[in-house]
Parts: C-alpha cells; structure tokens; sequence
C-alpha cells in the first residue's frame, strides 16, 4: 500500500468525526438553542459540556436528540423575509440577561419575539436590530432593574471588568439557589454543588473560583427548570 492510501486510511475516522462534530453545531444553530440549553443537553446525553470531549457514539445519540427535537441534517430553503436576530453587542448583552431573567422566574416568555416586544417598548423602536446604540443603555438597565427585584445582585463595584460575567453568573446562581430554599425544594443547609448533584446529578468540583461559566451556565438552566418545574 503506498504512503498516500495508508495517510487516507487513518485520516478517515478523524474526517467523520470532524463531520459529527459539525453537525452537532448546526443542530444547535438550526433549533436556535442558547449556549445553557445546547450544554443541558450535551452534558445529559453525552456527560461533557463540550462536544469535543464526547465519543464519537455519545455524539451520535446527542445528534439523535437534536433530531427528536427538530433537527434535520438536509438544508432548508430560507423564509423569505425571516428575520435574523439582533446580533450587536448591546443585543447579545440584553439577550443574556433576558435569559437568565426567565431562568430567576422574572420573565415568563424567554423566546427572541418577547425580548423584542420588551426592547420595543424601552427603546421605541420596531427592531432591536434597529436601536441606536447611544440608547441601548436604557434597555440593559430596565434589565439590570428586573434583575435587582428579582434578587440577583448587578452591582459591579470593585469588580475587575475582566471577571464581570463570572461574578455575575456566580450570584445568578445563588440566587436561584435561594429562592429553591424558599420554595422549600431543597434544604437551607444545600450549597450550590450538593443542589446541582441533587436535583441534576452535575458535579462541581473544586471552590466557586473554580467553576467555569458553561458550568453555571448549566446549573442555572437546572435550578430555573426545576423551579418552573415546581411552580406548575
């Protein structure tokens, strides 16, 4: 066999698993799952929060999954006229907090149209796509306000700017976490790994420094389910 057929013989796993891993990104991408749903689902499916860290059959069943849940693998034509979500940084900023506010119980509609109605109203505009950017301020604040009411700590002071979204994704957990205690779904005497491992069986190791934000990310996701869960 010559050097050019043995190279194509090894090189073939690793293209079809290249190729599982894409497709597990567009599924996530077509079903327009957010970043806590699509690791929910990776980590349930496959045990890893990455879908680099998954086999090659755990990728197969998370494809599966995706399938079940709408997926498909043939291209679609287009809609015409189908609108893209607002994709500038204020939006993706107000999109992030706007989740996690339906994860605290603060918003009861966590789709791309209820955000929109909500900018409109702030913003006066027909599309968040649209807002000028000198304005935008007032829809993360009318957020931010949401979020205060709602028990979860916004104030950065003294925060280096660098560790912003890790601190505030931190108490957006222990906020849910407390607000499980007052529902009397878990015992005061729970921390935040007992909970996830309780109620989800994710494991967090290490101290709260150490948890990644795809962790809380997932452990947020957990703690909001099984809230809405429970207030059904």
């Amino acid at each position: 066999m010559t050097g050019r057929g043995i190279a194509a013989r090894f090189d073939a796993p690793s293209q079809h698993r290249r190729s599982l891993i894409a497709k597990v990104h567009i599924a996530k991408a077509q079903l327009g799952l957010a970043d806590d749903d699509y690791r929910a689902v990776l980590l349930r499916v496959g045990g890893f929060l990455s879908a680099a860290d998954c086999s090659d059959a755990d990728l197969i069943a998370v494809l599966k999954e995706f399938e079940a849940k709408g997926f498909s693998a043939k291209p679609k034509v287009a809609a015409v006229g189908k609108r893209r979500p607002a994709d500038h940084p204020s939006a993706r900023k107000a999109r992030a907090l706007w989740i996690s506010l339906y994860q605290l119980g603060a918003v009861h509609n966590r789709s791309e149209k209820a955000l929109e109605a909500f900018a409109a109203r702030q913003l006066k505009v027909e599309r968040l796509q649209w807002a000028n950017q000198g304005q935008a301020y007032k829809l993360i604040e009318a957020l931010k306000d949401m979020a205060q009411r709602a028990g979860w700590d916004q104030n950065l002071a003294g925060v280096r700017p660098e560790a912003g979204v890790l601190v505030l994704k931190r108490r957006l957990v222990d906020a849910l976490l407390a607000k499980l205690v007052d529902a009397t779904i878990v015992p005061p005497t729970w921390d935040v790994p007992t909970a996830a491992f309780r109620l989800g069986g994710v494991t967090l190791t290490g101290g709260v420094h150490s948890w990644s934000l795809p962790e809380l990310d997932v452990v947020a996701k957990l703690f909001g389910d099984r809230l809405r869960e429970v207030a059904k």
